[in-house]
Order: C-alpha cells, then sequence, then structure tokens
C-alpha cells in the first residue's frame, strides 16, 4: 500500500473510483436503448472542445464538456427528427467531432497537448479536476437516484413509458445532458478513446451475473470498481497506462464470465 502514500496516487483512485461508480449507471441506460457508440460519439466530440480551449486559453476540460453537452443534444435533436434512423445521429456526431477535432489539432500547440486526453492521464488529475469530478458525479448518482424509475422505464421501451405518465421529453434531455458530463470528465482521466468502454463493458458483464435490472446495474458496477482499482495498482507498478489497463482488465472479465456461463450451460444440457 506504499502508492497511497503519494497525494497523485490518492487522488488518481478516488477519481478513479467514482468514475467506476457512475458509469455503468449512465451505461445501462445506454446499453437498453442500444445506443453502445453513444460515447466514442461524444468522446471524440469533447477532443474537439479541448482543442477548442486550448486555442482559446480557456480551461480546456470545460472546453470539451461545453462542445460535448452540445454535441449530445444535437443527437437527441436528430433522433427525434430521424426516429426510425436514430443511430444515425451518432454517426453523424462522431464524424463532425473527429473532423473539427482534427481541423483544430493543428492550431497552435493544441495537437502536442491534445495527445494527453486520448489516452488520459488518471495519475496527473490535480486537485481542482479531482473535485470537479467529485461534484459531477454526486449530481449523476443523486439524478439516478432520483430517476431511477423513469430511466428503467425508457430503457425498456418509451413507447410504454410515454403511456405511462413518464415525461420522456424531459427525461431524455436530463440523461442527455448527464452523458455528457460523463463522458467529458471521464475523458480527461480515462482518455478519450477508451470512454466508451468504460460505460459498455462493466454493464456487459452484470449481464452475465444478474438476472434482473438492479442485479445488472449492481453487478456493472462492482465490476467497475474492482477492475479500476486493480488496473491503478498494477499499471503503478509495472509503468503501463492505467485507462488502457483498467479497459483491458474489464474485457478480460467480460470474457471470462461469458466463458462460465457457457460452461455451466453445457453442465446443465
Amino acid at each position: 500500500m506504499s502508492m497511497l502514500e503519494y497525494s497523485f496516487m490518492q487522488r488518481a483512485f478516488l477519481t478513479g473510483i467514482l468514475l467506476a461508480v457512475i458509469t455503468p449507471l449512465i451505461g445501462m441506460t445506454i446499453v437498453l436503448k442500444r445506443m453502445s457508440m453513444i460515447g466514442d460519439a461524444l468522446s471524440h466530440a469533447s477532443l474537439a472542445g479541448v482543442a477548442l480551449g486550448l486555442i482559446l486559453g480557456i480551461n480546456p476540460v470545460a472546453g470539451g464538456m461545453c462542445v460535448c453537452v452540445t454535441a449530445a443534444l444535437t443527437m437527441e435533436g436528430i433522433r427525434r427528427k430521424l426516429p426510425r434512423y436514430a443511430e444515425m445521429s451518432t454517426a453523424i456526431v462522431m464524424s463532425a467531432g473527429i473532423g473539427l477535432a482534427g481541423v483544430l489539432s493543428g492550431a497552435g500547440e493544441s495537437g502536442a497537448n491534445l495527445n494527453s486526453f486520448l489516452f488520459g492521464s488518471i495519475v496527473s488529475i490535480s486537485r481542482q479536476e479531482m473535485l470537479f469530478v467529485c461534484g459531477i458525479s454526486l449530481l449523476v448518482l443523486l439524478s439516478v437516484l432520483l430517476l431511477y424509475k423513469e430511466l428503467f422505464y425508457i430503457g425498456f421501451d418509451e413507447t410504454a413509458a410515454r403511456i405511462s405518465g413518464v415525461p420522456v421529453k424531459q427525461i431524455n434531455f436530463i440523461f442527455t445532458v448527464l452523458t455528457a458530463l460523463t463522458v467529458s470528465v471521464a475523458a480527461r482521466t480515462v482518455g478519450a478513446l477508451i470512454v466508451s468502454s468504460m460505460l459498455v463493458i462493466p454493464i456487459a458483464c452484470g449481464m452475465q451475473i444478474g438476472r434482473s435490472y438492479r442485479a445488472v446495474l449492481a453487478g456493472g458496477v462492482l465490476i467497475a470498481v474492482l477492475t479500476t482499482i486493480a488496473g491503478l495498482t498494477l499499471a503503478y507498478y509495472t509503468g503501463l497506462k492505467p485507462g488502457g489497463t483498467i479497459v483491458l482488465l474489464e474485457v478480460g472479465c467480460f470474457v471470462l464470465l461469458l466463458a462460465v456461463k457457457g460452461l455451466r450451460k453445457k453442465k446443465g444440457n
């Protein structure tokens, strides 16, 4: 436990655990709504915001967050206009984000500084950024707890939820903003290229061990927290990239759980 003597590792563990809790909470609804690639689209949009922030001389995380929220609301608007082809919104926003990030990265010194946002830098997170993550995490956690039933309904069937009296439009707006905020802060710490994995893979793991909505959600959070702790520890002692290590551990857990589930089915037959 000598690594916890260092303040940068204390901040890394606190930030990592908070993100490990809120990303599956957001990811559950994303998976149920079959929008698993939304994390990729928003993370690329956040890169464009980071580059814009570096060019304008403002906080790059704030720049990434503003562009990310704008991109998320744009995506939701496209989904409403083209409900039969809702998946196109992800491709359109992702393409715009990649194009804008590519153009802006060539301006000034933003290209060199942008590299640290691609794979994240959780061990170099500042105290101010850590407090920022704490605030966003608290907001997401409280929102998910208060809107637990509504998110459950819109995740499975928006039409049935609307008939049941759920204000689908307002809930989708809140959820879209929460997703954008989560992706923007996670992109800074674990990396824009792999933030989507943290939204989806823990829930995929939870689906292998849980048989109800609540059990899957709890299993996803547990897997995310354990792999984050293990990933940060392994990265500290081996010199590996923390974000990539965490995601690979999550993938390893999913493959293992899938294999165990398959063996159980064979034995049952």
